[in-house]
């Protein structure tokens, strides 16, 4: 794949981290990695972006972000009260578009979940996948109540025939509960779609190069990782 668009079933769910070992391993094996954030919120200009985020953790990697506002609020709203111009999906496909001609792989990073707006027309990270034909990785919870969110942006996806490449964890608990440990046999069968990793919980805390040595570990093969899920233990959990 050239162009690979995260979401997350909402925020908080681990989506930057994420993005940086998948970003990571592709660094290690060799490939020209882009990161492109359409909207940063809740950033003054002269701070650390998740974007930037990426890089930090990942390495060698270009960096865009398309648009940067104020308040940690959803980007079209962010926008309309900063009074700075939103970002449109078509905004975001050009550049992931332009990216991908110099690049082995365009990791379009978004905010929040699947539908948040970009613009007041309701453009979404949904409208940008289809518009590139590009799979999106679903970055979700572990536990309880992370297979609504993931069975509602899964079913998003299929009514607008965007592909669901799979799931990640974007942050597995030291100490997973019994509804974690559940969680990873039933979220493939609610996703209709693998389950490709787990990132254990405050990795982004990790030094760079240990990041990096690890990520690895964390991402199924489609990812470039070596992470299998069943011997991670998606099997049943015994009542």
């Amino acid at each position: 794949m050239t162009v690979l668009v995260i979401t997350g079933t909402g925020t908080e769910v681990g989506k930057t981290v994420t993005t940086a070992a998948v970003a990571a391993v592709a660094v290690a094996s060799g490939r020209s990695v882009a990161v492109l954030k359409p909207a940063q919120t809740g950033v003054r200009p002269d701070e650390h972006g998740d974007a930037a985020e990426v890089a930090r953790l990942a390495g060698t990697v270009t960096v865009r972000e398309l648009a940067r506002y104020p308040e940690p609020l959803a980007p079209a709203t962010a926008a309309r009260r900063s009074g700075l111009p939103p970002v449109h999906p078509e905004d975001v496909a050009e550049a992931a578009a332009k990216l991908a001609v110099d690049h082995d792989l365009v990791l379009v990073e978004g905010a929040g979940g699947l539908l948040v707006r970009f613009d007041e027309a309701g453009g979404t990270l949904a409208d940008t996948a289809r518009l590139l034909c590009a799979p999106v990785l679903l970055v979700a919870s572990a536990g309880l109540g992370t297979l609504n969110t993931t069975e509602l942006t899964s079913r998003e996806l299929a009514v607008r025939e965007v592909e669901l490449a799979g799931v990640v964890i974007g942050s597995w608990p030291k100490s997973p509960d019994l509804a974690s440990r559940c969680n990873l046999a039933d979220l493939p069968v609610v996703a209709n779609a693998p389950l490709l990793g787990a990132v254990p919980a405050g990795s982004g805390a990790l030094a760079p190069h240990d990041f990096r040595a690890r990520a690895g570990g964390w991402l199924a093969p489609a990812l470039g990782g070596v992470w299998n899920a069943v011997s991670f233990g998606t099997t049943e959990v015994a009542p």
